[in-house]
């Protein structure tokens, strides 16, 4: 057997072996069916809807002949995306509109949101999709650390911003996407925006944290107003999220071939945000957390009342939402 042939065999057998105890097979997801009367007519904004779990989510509420405003960063991509989606629900389904919003820019937040808030007279579902993984360090337009300056900041400014629309067409619900990796990270409150020290990996940990943190806090904040918000862990979801991580050149065609057995697929993955923006069995549900159409249960840090109220006052002043 020749060096390189050799080399491959056995980068391939770690990658696989690796594979199997990071991301053991996941059972598998049951596709949801709902009547078209559930969501027809109603305005659900998705962030991030031109790739991924956004668009296999989008594509699954233009079924169900609802009114999908993809807020997408990049245009042309939301473009094609939107045709793409159109293309697969076929005829007499609902209606797609295109909003630029890059999270990374709270100017641009504010600019979709007033968009929106003018434009529309009614907003029956906001789903915090979006999301940026292990990117290099980068700041965001305002200073932030890209990964909790998107992930968090960014959704948290958004969902304040939409609140008054979004209790004014109650009921409404607020889907905030989370991950699972937020097992591994804590709120670093000395150092949030990782001045001092930024491991890529613990930053996006962080972040997921906070928006599980974001999602207590809130449901408190909304009691009696009509609007709910839950959390959800997608699992893992063949998408583009991972588009930073590095990844040897023998070994990329064998992590394909992985990801095909492990991972879900975005549409699988898009099953519980769809489940929790149109089921009638999570209707006046709110503070909680869900995996696979399931209620997950959380680590203490996730559930820490104190720490999700330090978040929230420090997120307002970071947004410039403090008086």
């Amino acid at each position: 057997m020749s060096a390189p042939l050799l080399i491959a065999a056995v980068v391939g057998g770690g990658v696989l072996l690796l594979m199997r105890r990071l991301f053991p097979r996941q059972k598998a997801v049951k596709l949801l069916r709902y009547s078209g009367e559930n969501m027809r007519g109603k305005t659900v904004i998705v962030t991030g809807a031109n790739s991924g779990i956004g668009k296999a989510l989008a594509g699954e509420l233009l079924k169900l002949r609802a009114r999908v405003i993809m807020a997408c960063r990049d245009l042309r991509s939301a473009e094609e995306a939107a045709q793409d989606i159109k293309k697969q629900a076929g005829p007499e389904n609902g209606e797609v509109v295109i909003k630029h919003l890059d999270l990374a820019s709270l100017r641009s937040v504010r600019n979709f949101c007033e968009e929106v808030t003018q434009e529309e007279s009614q907003v029956d579902v906001l789903i915090n999709n979006a999301g940026i993984y292990q990117c290099p360090y980068t700041k965001t337009d305002e200073g932030f650390e890209m990964q909790l300056g998107v992930n968090h900041l960014g959704h948290f400014l958004l969902t304040h911003l939409l609140l008054d629309l979004l209790k004014a067409s109650a009921p409404s619900r607020i889907v905030v996407v989370s991950s699972k990796l937020y097992k591994y990270g804590h709120i670093n409150f000395d150092d949030l925006n990782s001045e001092n020290n930024y491991n890529k990996a613990f930053c996006y940990s962080q972040s997921k944290l906070a928006n599980l943190l974001f999602t207590l806090e809130l449901a408190h904040r909304l009691e009696g107003t009509g609007v709910t918000v839950n959390a959800l862990t997608p699992g893992i979801v063949r998408t583009r999220l991972g588009r930073h991580i590095q990844i040897p050149l023998l070994a990329k065609p064998l992590f394909y071939l992985a990801s095909l057995v492990f991972f879900k697929s975005p549409l699988e993955g898009a099953q519980t945000p769809l489940y929790l923006a149109s089921s009638l069995e999570v209707e006046g549900v709110s503070g909680k957390c869900f995996a696979n159409c399931e209620e997950e249960e959380l680590l203490p840090k996730a559930t820490d009342e104190e720490a999700a109220k330090k978040l929230w006052d420090i997120s307002r002043r970071m947004v410039g939402l403090a008086d």
